[in-house]
């Protein structure tokens, strides 16, 4: 064969990858414009320029698609707070909230950046069992949060965790997002003030009950 008839040989591996990317990709504007329920395969597959086979090939099915453009997102969004972590930490930072704070303003600022994905998991209309799952995935995170803390302070770590779901949500269901941002800020200025009670308050605590 002549150097002008021959051709970059693509792997398959290479093409396998670029259409699974662009299956996800047509998957997330359906989904955010139209809804999971009212989805239809044969409108992601068009939108892709893919085939059904190939839909069918890297997924099982449309809720395959949706957990797998959460799971990318949170990825995503586990890669922003260590790296907001770790450069807290070379700054000199050790102490575990203003650690934890930081990362918790990098997971928020990555529902900022991709508001349309972060609402779209928090609204409540995805594929039969997600809420379990994506509770199951989010629980790492506060696993990862805890860490940051002593053995002894783990309910604390669990409390605060909890708080910020919740900032989480509100940020990403919030339709107006200058009034988000302030949100976010003052909620974290208000985690940030939290503490574990000292061993004498919960002494105290206790005495007061059993009296």
């Amino acid at each position: 064969m002549s150097s002008d008839t021959q051709r970059p040989v693509v792997r398959t591996s290479e093409r396998g990858a670029a259409t699974r990317g662009a299956l996800l990709e047509a998957a997330k504007e359906i989904f955010v414009t139209s809804g999971f329920a009212e989805a239809g395969v044969t409108e992601v597959v068009a939108r892709a320029n893919a085939s059904v086979g190939s839909l069918y090939h890297h997924f099982s099915g449309k809720a395959e698609l949706y957990t797998a453009l959460f799971d990318e997102f949170q990825d995503r969004q586990i890669q922003r707070t260590k790296q907001a972590t770790q450069a807290a930490r070379a700054a000199g930072v050790t102490e575990p909230m203003p650690l934890l704070i930081a990362g918790a303003r990098a997971y928020l600022e990555g529902c900022f950046e991709e508001r349309d994905l972060a609402a779209l998991f928090l609204r409540g209309d995805g594929p039969p069992g997600f809420e379990v799952y994506m509770r199951d995935r989010l629980g790492q995170w506060v696993k990862r949060n805890a860490a940051l803390f002593e053995e002894d302070e783990g309910a604390l770590a669990i409390v605060i965790t909890g708080a910020l779901a919740a900032v989480v949500q509100r940020v990403a269901l919030s339709e107006d997002v200058t009034l988000a941002r302030k949100l976010a800020e003052q909620a974290l200025d208000i985690i940030a003030g939290i503490r574990a009670p000292s061993t004498s308050d919960t002494a105290s605590g206790s005495g007061e009950a059993d009296g």
